[in-house]
């Protein structure tokens, strides 16, 4: 008997398994973005598309969950959404148990090729940059430190450098906490820091899945030190990061929107360009659009939106760089490019749209612009100069597509770098045009 109703109670679980609705639209990937930001911008798109009762449902691993609305006609629409990790949402897509890639790192090569069947995913019509993100790198929140090196950070997390007096600091040896090697966040802070220098992570290193635990564990450990994605700094104390011959910059907004911040990263949806699922298409358009970008804001990463505000004159600037930062307002986006090409890249054509709008709003069409360009460091100083102003020429051909007559084009080469010129990425960075208006 006890068999019999164990059998029919097994027949029972399974019946409601089977029953269980298939989901409308199904998101994998990175936990910095699934933990909260994507459940919210899924929230708020249904909400934009009329449906009600809108409502969340943690299932039952960690670090997954199930939004559900109801539509006029009174059928649930159901998006699931699996934070574990940027590497799983792509090997998700590729076994077609994935409609939307959630990473906080750019698809990488090898994944390119593995899922070329479904598309180009770095063509425009695939990634989409939904928000910027900075790595903190965070102490406990009594560590005397206020800015470290990315060489310094290197060491430490590889173990070179085992205890806070070799940093000019106190309090014995350093404990490491790291995210876990499924983590876009762990991808950006390998390829940002340790990899330069062909380094690996200290096996001492704790490492998490969640984002939250990390930041916890190390606002309670005197002796810590770990990165994490800025919304998660909550209680521990971030540090101001030198990378190169840039400034001291702590993680501020203004210095992420830029992506001038050394540790600043980009968040992405990838999907692929001939997907006919209208909720993915959805979610896409709704995230780049400005109420999307309002909740990019609200659950604590820097959003795309454009705004214009003050530099402060240093004594690294050239002197009509200084001038410059007296008479005009820096917009919060830098055009940057594609890698060894003239032609901006994805987030940049998506900005172009973004600046134009901003510039119309605000009547700036009308010389009232002036684009100032920069590079990475060539053997010929007049040559890195030109570079850099044909960059800002670059950007001026698109604008003036849609109207804009600019003030005047600046070329200021290597000068003001914001990453060192060692590696691909730093060179990358520091190729860049800025928007100031007056």
């Amino acid at each position: 008997m006890l068999r019999f109703t164990s059998l029919i109670m097994l027949w029972g679980v399974t019946a409601l398994a089977c029953a269980a609705p298939d989901a409308d639209l199904r998101i994998q990937g990175s936990n910095t973005i699934g933990a909260n930001l994507g459940p919210a911008l899924v929230a708020a798109m249904l909400a934009e598309h009329g449906l009600r009762d809108i409502h969340r449902v943690a299932a039952a691993p960690p670090n997954e969950h199930t939004i559900i609305g109801t539509d006029a006609q009174g059928r649930e629409v159901r998006v699931d959404v699996a934070a574990h990790g940027s590497g799983t949402g792509f090997a998700a897509l590729k076994a077609g148990q994935a409609d939307v890639v959630a990473s906080s790192r750019p698809i990488k090569d090898r994944e390119l090729v593995e899922l070329e069947r479904l598309g180009d995913l770095k063509s425009q019509a695939a990634e989409h940059v939904i928000a910027i993100d900075g790595l903190a790198i965070i102490l406990h929140p009594h560590n005397p430190l206020t800015a470290l090196s990315t060489e310094q950070l290197a060491q430490v997390f590889s173990g070179q450098i085992k205890t806070w007096e070799a940093l000019g600091g106190s309090g014995g040896g350093i404990h490491l906490y790291a995210r876990d090697d499924q983590s876009g966040t762990w991808e950006t802070f390998k390829e940002l820091v340790l990899t330069r220098g062909a380094h690996v992570l200290s096996p001492t290193a704790q490492r998490f899945e969640s984002s939250e635990q990390l930041s916890d564990a190390v606002s309670q450990d005197p002796q810590a030190i770990g990165f994490i994605g800025l919304p998660y700094v909550r209680a521990a104390k971030a540090v101001a990061i030198v990378d190169g011959e840039s400034q001291p910059m702590l993680p501020l907004d203004s210095l992420i929107a830029s992506e001038d911040y050394p540790l600043s990263r980009r968040l992405f949806f990838y999907l692929p360009p001939g997907a006919s699922n209208p909720w993915a298409k959805a979610l896409i358009a709704f995230t780049q659009s400005a109420k999307g970008q309002a909740v990019v804001a609200h659950n604590g990463f820097v959003a795309q939106s454009v705004v214009a505000g003050h530099v402060a004159a240093g004594p690294h600037m050239p002197a009509d760089y200084r001038k410059l930062t007296q008479q005009a307002q820096r917009l919060s986006v830098n055009f940057r490019f594609e890698e060894g090409s003239a032609s901006l890249d994805n987030k940049a054509r998506q900005d172009m749209l973004r600046v134009v709008d901003y510039l119309r709003a605000h009547a700036k069409l009308d010389k009232q612009v002036t684009l100032v360009g920069f590079g990475d460091v060539k053997d010929d100083p007049e040559r890195a100069q030109l570079l850099s102003k044909l960059r800002a020429m670059a950007v001026r051909r698109e604008l003036l597509k849609s109207g804009v007559i600019l003030r005047e084009i600046r070329g200021y080469g290597a000068q003001m770098p914001v990453a060192a010129n060692t590696e691909d990425e730093g060179r990358l960075k520091n190729r860049r045009v800025e928007v100031w208006v007056y």
